[in-house]
């Protein structure tokens, strides 16, 4: 998993409340036994104007010009500035696949769904709740200046506006800690792996009928 520590990047708002899972990856694209290649049909069904399947090329699609992320000055985002109950719906993991696979690496919003919340923290995405007064002035600030960007320092847990004003905001110090090293659910087991040897070794020279039950 990527380390998150300080993110600088250009903000995309999706000014839209109750964006759900199946918005953000549609559930055609849930078919792939792969965990890579959901980039391309984030927003699927808003981000185009033909239909949307696995398999297509992105080249030859319809964009829809009116979709935010469509517009040239949203290009290149990596910070999603959105509305409440972001990401409700069904528990798609595919949905942060997609949003990282895109190139967002951190959402701010005033409400997450909990699983998608829970989701987004396994696969390196930051979501940052704020208060609505504060996302309503974020999403002011972006629609007034092209090419606006924040910065997000985890380590510190500020957001840092362009004009060098300061939002703080809160995460779950075992979360910090994840992101901070990049550590998925299997690399927090992996630092263990030395133990995990030395247990196996152990049980194996106590216990050495069990090699044979094992391979049997």
């Amino acid at each position: 998993m990527k380390q998150f520590t300080v993110e600088k990047g250009l903000v995309a708002p999706m000014d839209r409340e109750n964006v759900d899972t199946d918005a953000i990856i549609p559930k055609q694209f849930l078919k792939s036994i792969r965990k890579t290649g959901f980039g391309p049909n984030l927003f699927d069904e808003w981000r185009y104007l033909d239909a949307g399947y696995p398999g297509q090329d992105p080249a030859s699609r319809r964009p829809n010009p009116d979709f935010v992320l469509n517009q040239p000055r949203y290009q290149g985002a990596s910070i999603l500035l959105a509305r409440q109950n972001f990401g409700c719906g069904s528990s798609r993991e595919h949905a942060p696949w997609a949003l990282d696979q895109y190139g967002f690496r951190a959402i701010i919003a005033p409400s997450f769904a909990d699983i998608f919340f829970n989701n987004c923290f396994k696969n390196g995405l930051l979501p940052i709740v704020l208060s609505e007064t504060q996302v309503d002035a974020l999403f002011n600030e972006c629609a007034a200046f092209p090419g606006y960007q924040l910065t997000i320092d985890l380590e510190r847990q500020l957001i840092v506006k362009p004009s060098g004003d300061s939002i703080p905001f809160e995460v779950q110090e075992f979360r910090k800690y994840c992101l901070l090293n990049g550590f998925d659910d299997i690399g927090l087991t992996l630092r263990q792996a030395d133990k995990i040897k030395a247990f196996e070794a152990q049980r194996l020279a106590q216990k050495p009928w069990l090699a044979r039950t094992m391979q049997a």
